[in-house]
């Protein structure tokens, strides 16, 4: 599991005095009930677990750094010989992940297999398998692993994430701490978050309690459906303060059906350096708020070159997606099929200019 910056709380101890005394002179009408399912999660528990699966990961041991010179003098060498350390042991890693597929095909993050050398996959049931790593995506922690086992596998169903409300109630199964099959629950407390880990950002945010092991493993609403993958925490001691991440289950299936394919991610590319709008030219341009994204630079031989894209073009549109954020049009292009024609619409000079742009294809990233 991921952890990300640290946070602290303060007591408004007078405020929420105030607010209670407020509230005990009104008269208001009661609120409907939203509880938990009848009965709890028991049942929606025994249901998915089985899919739920706890992975262990051997990553490649690191070699020795700092290799003796060659000319150093006999005494000199063997006084550092008995200094310099051997090769490192392999890292052993944890993680969970979920069975989406009968024949063997689980979806986990990509920071849980990253660099493995060995991963292990064990059901709730006991049994073990060896796993590979069919595809990784690193901008959007993705991975799909697939095991081989003589008999069909228990699985869990991807759900909608585009539905989802804040104060949804969702479950967590995973593997905190090597502690597998456990359970916790909570609400989605935020949409849509970007937490600048990347151009992909658009996390659930949820107070169910989620930790170190966690990661991978899947969130569930109410019918048993899986809405999200949890990666990340924030964390000022390691373990869950309510503030974890998931990643969207519609992200999750566009980019599990790319990589089942043939294991590679293909995203388009436009070729552009951006950055915000600022609040002075927000001001010229008789806007509330800075919005856009403004080209610094057009690389040579580019998509966004051949197109007639320029410096100091301003992004407002693209294939009719407005161009609120930089990470608006991030998406867009990276979510665009590489050669496919589409529509772009910029500001220049204060007016909008519509251009034709055929998008590339992004280079994978070294991992």
């Amino acid at each position: 599991m991921r952890s990300l910056v640290k946070f602290s709380a303060r007591s408004t101890t007078a405020a929420l005095t105030a607010a209670l005394i407020s509230a005990s002179a009104l008269t208001l009408p009661p609120a409907p009930a939203f509880a938990v399912p009848a009965g709890g999660y028991a049942d929606l528990v025994e249901a998915v677990s089985p899919a739920v699966v706890f992975i262990e990961v051997t990553a490649k041991a690191t070699p020795a750094r700092g290799a003796l010179p060659q000319n150093l003098p006999p005494q000199l060498r063997r006084h550092f010989e008995g200094l310099t350390p051997g090769p490192s042991q392999p890292q052993q890693g944890l993680g969970s992940g979920f069975v989406i597929s009968a024949d063997g095909q689980i979806v986990t993050n990509h920071h849980v297999v990253d660099g493995a050398e060995t991963v292990k996959v064990k059901l709730a049931d006991g049994r073990s398998f060896e796993a590979e790593v069919v595809g990784s995506d690193p901008l959007t922690d993705i991975a799909v692993l697939k095991v081989t086992a003589d008999v069909d596998l228990p699985t869990v169903a991807f759900g909608t994430s585009k539905d989802l409300r804040v104060g949804d109630e969702v479950v967590a199964v995973g593997n905190p701490f090597g502690l597998g099959g456990t359970v916790t629950s909570g609400i989605i407390s935020a949409l849509s978050r970007d937490i600048r880990s990347g151009p992909f950002d658009d996390f659930i945010q949820t107070d169910a309690a989620i930790n170190r092991g966690n990661s991978g493993g899947p969130l569930f609403d109410n019918a048993g459906n899986v809405i999200g993958v949890n990666t990340a925490i924030i964390s000022p001691g390691g373990g869950s303060v309510g503030i974890g991440f998931a990643v969207p289950s519609d992200l999750v299936q566009t980019v599990v059906a790319d990589l089942a394919d043939d294991g590679l991610i293909a995203r388009g590319w436009l070729g552009v350096n951006i950055r915000p709008m600022t609040e002075e030219v927000a001001a010229v341009l008789g806007y509330d708020a800075p919005k856009g994204a403004v080209i610094e630079a057009v690389s040579k031989d580019s998509p966004a070159e051949t197109a007639g894209l320029k410096k100091g073009d301003i992004i407002t549109a693209f294939a009719g997606t407005p161009v609120n954020e930089l990470r608006d049009l991030t998406r867009a292009v990276a979510t665009t099929t590489p050669e496919e024609t589409t529509e772009i619409t910029v500001l220049r000079r204060g007016k909008p200019v519509t251009l034709e742009v055929t998008v590339g294809t992004l280079a994978p990233e070294e991992t």
